[in-house]
């Protein structure tokens, strides 16, 4: 597993902000090929849920709804972010798992239900003879942090959110990348994608 170099963007002091950690990971082609299933894209969704919520040591939670995710420190009512339920995507060759941020009090009120967390997959080209080698990102884009404030202290508010919450959010993520290295993809609590038994027994029978 290869961390790729981070990519740095000005803060904005107004309009929306945007996070993009990126790795590189190799497995054998065997492996990723019995991994390459829309389970697996969902496993990976929770996965970073449960690394955020180790992390922490137990202080924020992700809260499982029907139509919703929340972050919460300690209790709900305290919701630091709140999204819409995941939109998977498995297009050939590609995996990608999208979060719609709703709102939470790590947003700023205009940026309610603009902006996103989207966790990427991608197969790369590589020599047929070696490992096969994947591109994962996490991406937060369309972003308004709160904490950046507004009117004449956005100047401040800028370097304040990326001093703080900006800075958390880059160690966490690329912790994250770097426990992929382990291919510890614990299954999903809501079992989206996870296939039927009728789907399995198919999968299971000899062509």
């Amino acid at each position: 597993m290869r961390l790729l170099p981070e990519r740095r963007e000005p803060i904005p002091s107004s309009g929306a902000a945007r996070s993009l950690q990126e790795a590189e990971v190799e497995m054998p082609r065997d492996l990723l090929e019995e991994l390459w299933r829309p389970e697996y894209l969902e496993r990976l969704a929770h996965a970073y849920w449960r690394y955020l919520r180790r992390i922490s040591l137990g202080l924020l939670r992700v809260v499982y709804e029907p139509n919703a995710r929340s972050i919460v420190l300690l209790f709900r009512p305290l919701v630091l972010l709140r999204f819409r339920r995941p939109e998977y995507v498995t297009p050939p060759g590609m995996g990608q798992v999208t979060w719609p941020i709703e709102r939470g009090v790590l947003v700023a009120g205009e940026g309610r239900g603009r902006g996103y967390l989207r966790i990427r997959v991608r197969r790369l080209e590589s020599d047929p003879a070696g490992p096969a080698l994947l591109h994962v990102s996490s991406e937060v884009a369309n972003f308004y942090p709160f904490l950046r404030f507004g009117g004449p202290l956005a100047r401040l508010g800028a370097r304040f959110y990326s001093a703080t919450q900006l800075r958390i959010h880059i160690w966490v993520t690329r912790g994250f990348l770097r426990s992929l290295a382990r291919l510890d993809l614990p299954p999903s609590p809501v079992g989206a994608l996870r296939p039927s038994e009728d789907e399995s027994d198919r999968d299971g029978e000899s062509v």
